[in-house]
């Protein structure tokens, strides 16, 4: 199956919607370390190998999550020092020890994190998929036709949680039956080469893996999820800075455009 293109340069686009605000595209930082005080320079992590919200391509970090925050900080009394780059799962310990001082990983906000770091208002909403591999004759409908089946996720995901909750602890599989990912592309090339039966994820990358590989979504499953920006706690002025940016990129449609651009559906 051919692959989609996706990619142009996001500085050329972000100049087109407008957004400005110093960015330099290294992986060298000048964090906040947790001071709370408005302005300065921020270093973001996330986690490549979730379409279309991070990837490389060309060796170029790009996506959605990678656009919106760079325009939203260019809205604000930030600057974006640069990217650094970690497994989703090492995410949250890079943040709270001060590696970076904003998470951009399409991060679901939920309770457990709560209880750890702060989150922006939210900036886009999911629910869970569940892949098979167009080769295969296997065409599940639900979760109870995934019993007994090999399955696969990435490592600290909502993806994972749900296959914890409603497939092993409901003893519809075993743990030796679940399969868990450092990223969600090593998991879609189990999944072709038929190493697995299905693969649980969010539906927007899950959207991108069945444009561009030979998969497709088997069936939803609902959560009702939502991404926000993680921060460290205490980072009030920082939090409020990119609710103020993210409102603005609504209010001017700059959003949209960047949703438009990586082929989302922009979030209400």
């Amino acid at each position: 199956m051919a692959r989609k293109e996706l990619s142009m340069d996001r500085r050329a686009y972000l100049r087109t919607v407008g957004a400005s605000g110093a960015v330099v595209l290294t992986s060298t930082a000048g964090c906040l370390g947790g001071n709370g005080g408005g302005g300065g320079e921020l270093t973001a992590g996330t986690a490549p190998g979730f379409p279309p919200f991070e990837m490389k391509e060309g060796g170029e970090l790009v996506g959605f999550d990678i656009d919106l925050l760079e325009a939203v900080i260019g809205q604000v009394d930030y600057e974006l020092a640069g990217w650094s780059e970690f497994e989703f799962s090492s995410l949250i310990p890079a943040l709270q020890n001060d590696k970076i001082d904003v998470i951009a990983a399409a991060m679901t906000i939920n309770e457990e994190r709560d209880e750890t770091i702060d989150f922006s208002n939210p900036y886009y909403s999911a629910n869970q998929a569940i892949l098979v591999a167009d080769e295969s004759d296997f065409s599940p409908g639900s979760m109870d036709d995934l019993s007994g089946r090999t399955l696969g996720a990435q490592k600290g995901t909502t993806g994972e949680e749900v296959v914890r909750t409603q497939l092993i602890e409901t003893g519809k599989i075993s743990q030796q039956q679940y399969n868990s990912y450092d990223n969600y592309v090593l998991s879609i090339e189990d999944l072709e080469n038929g190493n697995i039966d299905a693969v649980v994820l969010d539906t927007p990358t899950a959207n991108t893996f069945a444009e561009e590989r030979d998969v497709s979504i088997a069936f939803t499953y609902e959560t009702g999820e939502q991404y926000g920006f993680g921060i460290r706690d205490g980072e009030d002025a920082l939090q409020s800075a990119l609710n103020t940016g993210l409102q603005s990129l609504r209010d001017t449609g700059q959003y949209g455009e960047i949703a438009s651009k990586w082929g989302l559906v922009a979030d209400s």
